[in-house]
């Protein structure tokens, strides 16, 4: 019998409840990388970690074309090693890419891919690359997780030379704070390497291989959150110096100099940052290395967090502006108007001025002006006239009884705005909204409860490191279907867990469908608190209402998400 894991989509919430670890298999490592996977097992990974010593087992053999559960249809193969093989897939059903790692259901490490898997599906943290589904069936277990075409590996852009420092001082900080999150869930990655980072076009990092990486590869570590500060603390020393800190060359960039131990990257490149060079020691002084300054070192990434966040904000830099062009002349200054006098010299003949045209001599400027005077005077004459005979058309067409009201009123007189009434308005179905997200969704099996009469459910969103997701995305909520255009007089929201801000927005009255983006909707009134009346400055006629959240609530330390309990619309 086939058993299947809906991973990262329609899991249900679990605010106040154990770690994540304890609602899935238990795992004890997590990760996944997929581009460079190969490259990455030339070099052996540094860090107190240890590998598992099954025998090799061979891969499943699988081609391009394969379906998965009639769904994931493989593309193209990146990874095969060790019993797996990682592939680039599409997802039929939704139209998307996905990325698939599959291993036989009897290798020795499947259960702990799919408890790994699982666990991380269950943390829902976007600044990871989410897992999408756990499966096993037949013969075969197979994760699915997201595919970011358009995101940078970090390999490539340390390829591309040393990071400045405020984009150092971004990935260290990115970094610090999603694997503080993860292990406060208790997971770790145990691989975070070059290939395991992406960079998307917004400039926000994504961690990919969260708990499946390291369990594919059978490896555990005895201090998971030391050996991911090293980690950190490795890709920011490789940011600020383009090296790796050990004297073996990986991922594509070349070692320290052997017998002289590890350096601090201001002593290896000039011109780097001072505090965070200091602070990438401070990650790898548990691998022997010595903070410049005597700060305590940082063993757990809420620690290095912590650090960076006591940093002084290190600022972009100011945009290079290029020098304006050099002045060219135009083709009247270069003529003999446009030149200085000079002296002809000694047998050079002087030119002298053509003479001015004859309308430029003072009696034809005179008459000139007077020609132009008369034809403005004419014209003025004239668009009185005009303008005095059709005024007085239009009174008489007003003044005659016997001419009906204009068609136009006919026609927009059922539009007209009635007063508000205060009458419930039926609310058809409910979707929840995220346009930022990947997919672009958010917790749908609860939408439901937005609107289900119950105050004790709710639709939650995922969590977030700050207020404002996280800097991740402007907002998202949920978009009610009143069936038809009716007219909106008030919206009532009420949130669990705190005091949240949220914006009313709706669509065109004669939009054919509801928009794709929060920005097609108008926002039309806005509040904040537990509570919220969101009532229009003026009648507002839509079928589409969007409840849009701004500002999230506290749901634990550095924790922050939206719970909408109940939403009421009257009209």
């Amino acid at each position: 019998m086939a058993e299947r894991s809906t991973a990262a989509v329609d899991v249900a919430d679990n605010s106040g409840d154990e770690p994540l670890t304890a609602q899935a298999d238990k795992a004890t490592a997590d990760g996944a990388a997929q581009t460079q996977e190969t490259a990455d097992m030339k070099t052996p990974d540094t860090g107190s970690e240890r590998t598992g010593t099954e025998p090799a087992i061979a891969t499943p053999e699988l081609h391009s074309g394969h379906k998965l559960a009639r769904r994931y249809r493989l593309e193209e193969c990146i990874t095969r090693l060790d019993g797996f093989s990682s592939w680039r897939a599409v997802d039929e059903k939704l139209r998307r890419a996905v990325g698939v790692h599959l291993l036989p259901a009897d290798h020795p490490r499947a259960r702990s891919v799919l408890a790994a898997a699982r666990s991380a599906a269950l943390l829902g943290d976007p600044r990871f690359v989410q897992v999408l589904d756990a499966v096993e069936e037949n013969d075969l277990v197979y994760v699915v997780h997201e595919w970011l075409p358009d995101a940078t590996e970090l390999t490539t852009l340390l390829a591309m030379g040393p990071m400045e420092p405020h984009d150092a001082y971004q990935l260290v900080d990115q970094l610090a704070q999603a694997m503080a999150a993860a292990h406060r869930e208790g997971l770790a990655h145990l691989r975070l390497t070059p290939g395991a980072v992406l960079r998307t076009s917004t400039g926000q990092y994504r961690i990919r291989g969260l708990a499946v990486s390291a369990a594919l590869r059978g490896i555990t570590a005895d201090r998971p959150q030391r050996t991911d500060t090293e980690a950190i603390g490795a890709l920011l020393y490789a940011a600020l110096t383009q090296r790796w800190p050990y004297e073996s060359a990986a991922h594509g960039l070349s070692g320290l100099p052997k017998g002289i131990g590890l350096l601090p990257p201001d002593q290896v490149r000039a011109g780097v940052h001072r505090r965070l060079s200091e602070l990438a020691m401070r990650a790898l002084v548990n691998d022997g290395a010595t903070a410049s300054r005597q700060e305590p070192p940082c063993t757990t990434p809420d620690e290095l967090a912590r650090a960076v966040a006591a940093m002084p904000r290190i600022r972009p830099p100011e945009p290079a502006f290029a020098s304006p062009p050099e002045y060219q002349p135009t083709s009247y200054q270069q003529g003999s108007y446009g030149r200085a006098i000079s002296r002809p010299g000694p047998g050079v003949t002087q030119l002298t001025p053509a003479p001015p045209a004859p309308l430029e001599s003072r009696t034809g400027r005179v008459l000139k002006w007077g020609v132009a005077a008369l034809l403005i005077a004419a014209l003025g004459l004239g668009s009185w006239q005009i303008a005095d005979k059709m005024i007085g058309r239009d009174n008489n067409r007003t003044n005659d009884p016997g001419l009906s009201q204009p068609e136009d009123d006919e026609k927009n007189k059922d539009k007209k705005a009635t007063p508000p009434s205060g009458k419930p308005v039926s609310i058809v179905s409910a979707v929840d909204f995220d346009p930022y997200g990947v997919p672009p969704s958010e917790k749908p099996a609860e939408i439901g409860n937005t609107y289900d009469g119950d105050l004790s459910t709710s639709w939650t969103t995922n969590w977030y490191g700050s207020p404002d997701f996280g800097n991740l995305k402007a907002g998202l909520g949920v978009v009610l279907d009143l069936g038809e255009v009716q007219q909106i007089g008030t919206v009532d929201v009420s949130f669990l867990g705190g005091s949240t801000s949220v914006e009313l927005r709706t669509a065109p009255e004669n939009a054919d469908g509801q928009p794709a983006s929060h920005t097609e909707f108008t926002k039309v009134a806005e509040g904040t608190g537990t509570q919220v009346a969101l009532k229009p400055d003026k009648v507002v006629r839509s079928r589409y209402v969007l409840v849009w959240l701004t500002h999230l609530p506290p749901s634990g330390p550095d924790q922050f998400r939206g719970k909408v309990a109940e939403i009421k619309i009257k009209s």
